[in-house]
């Protein structure tokens, strides 16, 4: 990395910074592609094909075709990008956060109306709170997901 980024020792915490937008520069143009209808019928008819059209890393096409929302923020994506993936498959944002944090939407949305996670220990890598790495479901969300069958 060419800049200090203090930034980073923040847990859980992915910052969509100038590295990670050139890291995942074809992901998230592959997300705005599916703001055309075609596109997104070409997509949902066969999804590892579309994908095979855009110059992505085999791990950001692993993390669409997987749904692992966090897969693909590690691989450069942004969210605002993604949510057009889950707009596709009929997901509300509020389900695609809840996938994010492997809770149910039902579980996610009473932690956020009840005040979301408490900042305590959750300030810096190596606090001892809930949102530390090493406390995280992060990845495993998506098994809960049922993969959608190419052109179901």
């Amino acid at each position: 990395m060419a800049l200090d980024k203090p930034y980073l020792d923040v847990p859980g915490t992915t910052i969509f910074d100038a590295e990670q937008s050139r890291k995942g520069y074809h992901l998230n143009q592959f997300c705005m592609s599916l703001m055309k209808a075609a596109n997104r019928e070409r997509f949902k008819a066969d999804e590892r094909a579309y994908l095979d059209e855009w110059p992505m890393t085999e791990e950001q096409k692993q993390g669409v075709l997987t749904r692992d929302l966090n897969r693909c923020i590690a691989a450069g994506g942004n969210i605002y990008f993604l949510a057009k993936i889950g707009a596709t498959d009929g997901k509300s944002f509020q389900y695609m956060a809840a996938s994010m944090t492997g809770m149910t939407q039902e579980e996610y949305m009473a932690m956020m109306l009840g005040g979301g996670r408490s900042v305590e220990g959750n300030r810096y890598l190596g606090e001892n709170g809930d949102a530390q790495p090493q406390n995280q479901p992060q990845g495993a969300a998506h098994q809960k997901i049922p993969q959608q069958k190419a052109g179901a």
